[in-house]
């Protein structure tokens, strides 16, 4: 019997749990009904603990003095895991009942009874507040139920409360289906309420040595392969979107506003840390696009994930015949339009009007293209464009490229042999792994984040944001590159403008080499006006 939860008895909990997970996975998965089949919050759960284990298991050995218990950094280190494996609106609920966990333990000296009860309600508020729409008779009634019925063990031996909140979920469980009448009409109880059940009776095991008796509930009844098919939500929807997004508090405040207007399901859940943090988003929408933008707009999205969910039970459609899809780019200067060009893009001049834009479009003639506004001005003409092109039989999607330099990364990895969806996720991740700077001359006296800069100042904007004021170009130049790659690169991009001295690519590129021997260097005569040199770091 286990007096106190310890970091070791974490460690065996998680591991018992997925093994649970994992025995049990294919059951989980016929279980999906709510609100029209699905099939995967079983895998979705095991994937999620997986990364989960995986955190653990790499970093428990090594205990940081951060005042926090080994008990807390161990199950700090599991919610953090399980945040960004996340898979699902199961897996992000999931990871936030951990942090529940975590958040209520980790400076507790011991962890006994009376302490687990109160972890148990933390957990189920954290993932209540996790859900955008919570609905009752699934994981989250099942939580609540667990907590409820630790708490009323009103005990401080650990494996009575870990008793009674197993079996207070399994009682929660097997009422599922009169909560749910789509639960009722297949015969089944809900299926993240059943994973957590089993992580539940792992840690009555892990805790008493007790093995745990059958779960409640009736058992899954047979019925017809999915024809759509999705975790919760409505069948609306088409798309499943996610990714981890670094952002502020604030900026995550705007996107579920933004994204609950888009569609469904949607669970934003972060990892606890005040200020900036890394967020997991779940979302069910029609326009991906559109629900990739707002992270943009919010933050730093990437691990980017997309289901179709009509591919679930569909063997996979063909890919397009070519000549069915085209991109369009935004861009200024005869060297960068002949580079989009060479890739085979039409190429727009700077600031145009949506008309211009959706001209632009319609004269690719295909049915698919994605449009590359490469300014955060031209995005929201690009989105309207996009629109008004879908309500012609066009389809368009805009990926949210700031710089030229991120178009011609987004560029390089299309493949016309992929889904077009897949295709616009993967330019998007590939543009949104390209970190871009811009050197000028300030045109007037200011006051910047990096200081006062006067007329004829040498300005390196990173990220649209002035980082450097100089007095010589090269120097410059050169100073922003190093910065750049003191956060990891390893291939920098330059376009050189119109009004760039001679040689200044040459200069750029030697100074690379000399300090960064591993880095590859690419330069183009861009050509773009009032910008001397535009800079790229993949």
């Amino acid at each position: 019997m286990q007096d106190t939860l310890d970091a070791a008895a974490v460690g065996r909990w998680c591991a018992s749990g997925l093994a649970a997970l994992q025995r049990h996975q294919g059951e989980i998965d016929d279980l999906n009904v709510y609100p029209v089949p699905d099939g995967d919050t079983g895998t979705n759960l095991v994937l999620t603990l997986t990364s989960a284990h995986q955190a653990l298991a790499m970093d428990l050995g090594t205990l940081p003095d951060d005042g926090h218990t080994p008990h807390g950094h161990a199950l700090r280190l599991l919610a953090r895991g399980a945040l960004l494996g996340a898979r699902g609106n199961s897996g992000v609920i999931l990871s936030q009942i951990l942090r529940g966990f975590a958040d209520t333990l980790a400076a507790t000296p011991a962890v006994r009874g009376r302490q687990l009860a109160a972890a148990l309600s933390a957990a189920a508020t954290a993932a209540y507040a996790a859900v955008a729409h919570p609905v009752e008779g699934t994981m989250l009634t099942v939580a609540t139920a667990a907590a409820r019925a630790a708490e009323q063990a009103d005990s401080d031996e650990l494996g009575a409360v870990a008793r009674a909140a197993a079996g207070g979920a399994a009682r929660a469980l097997a009422r599922t289906p009169e909560q749910l009448p789509a639960l009722a009409r297949a015969g089944v109880v809900d299926a993240g309420g059943r994973g957590l059940c089993l992580l539940l009776d792992a840690l009555v095991e892990v805790v008493t040595g007790e093995s745990p008796g059958p779960a409640a509930g009736p058992a899954p009844a047979a019925r017809p392969p999915a024809t759509a098919v999705r975790e919760t939500g409505s069948a609306a929807y088409a798309y499943e979107v996610q990714y981890l997004l670094d952002a502020t508090d604030e900026a995550v405040t705007r996107l579920r506003g933004d994204l609950d207007a888009l569609g469904d399901s949607l669970v934003i859940v972060g990892d606890g840390s005040t200020g900036q943090g890394t967020w997991n988003v779940h979302v069910h929408v029609n326009d991906v696009g559109a629900a990739i933008e707002a992270g943009v707009v919010a933050g730093r999205p990437h691990r980017i994930t997309v289901t179709r969910f009509a591919d679930q039970v569909a063997a996979p459609a063909p890919a397009p015949p070519p000549g069915g899809r085209a991109a369009v780019v935004v861009a200024t200067g005869a060297g960068i339009a002949e580079l989009f060009g060479a890739e085979g893009a039409t190429v727009l001049p700077a600031n145009p009007s949506t008309g211009e834009l959706l001209d632009a479009i319609r004269a690719t003639g295909a049915a698919r293209v994605v449009v590359l506004p490469n300014d955060p001005n031209t995005q929201t003409v690009a989105s309207t464009a996009a629109k008004e092109a879908h309500r012609l039989g066009v389809k368009v999607s805009v990926v949210p490229t700031r710089s030229p330099v991120q178009a011609l990364a987004a560029l390089a990895v299309r493949d016309p042999k992929r889904r077009f969806e897949d295709d616009v996720i993967a330019m998007a991740e590939a543009a949104g792994a390209c970190r871009y700077a811009e050197v000028c001359h300030a045109s007037k006296e200011a006051l910047t984040v990096a200081g006062p800069c006067r007329p004829g100042d040498v300005l390196a904007l990173v990220e649209g944001e002035v980082h450097l004021i100089g007095a010589d170009l090269l120097d410059t130049c050169t100073a922003v590159v190093d910065r750049m790659l003191g956060g990891g690169g390893e291939l920098v991009t330059l376009l050189c403008g119109a009004d760039a001295p001679a040689g200044l690519a040459d200069r750029v590129r030697e100074h690379v080499e000399r300090s960064w021997p591993f880095v590859d260097v690419q330069a183009y005569e861009g050509g773009q006006p009032h910008y001397p040199l535009l800079l790229g770091v993949e």
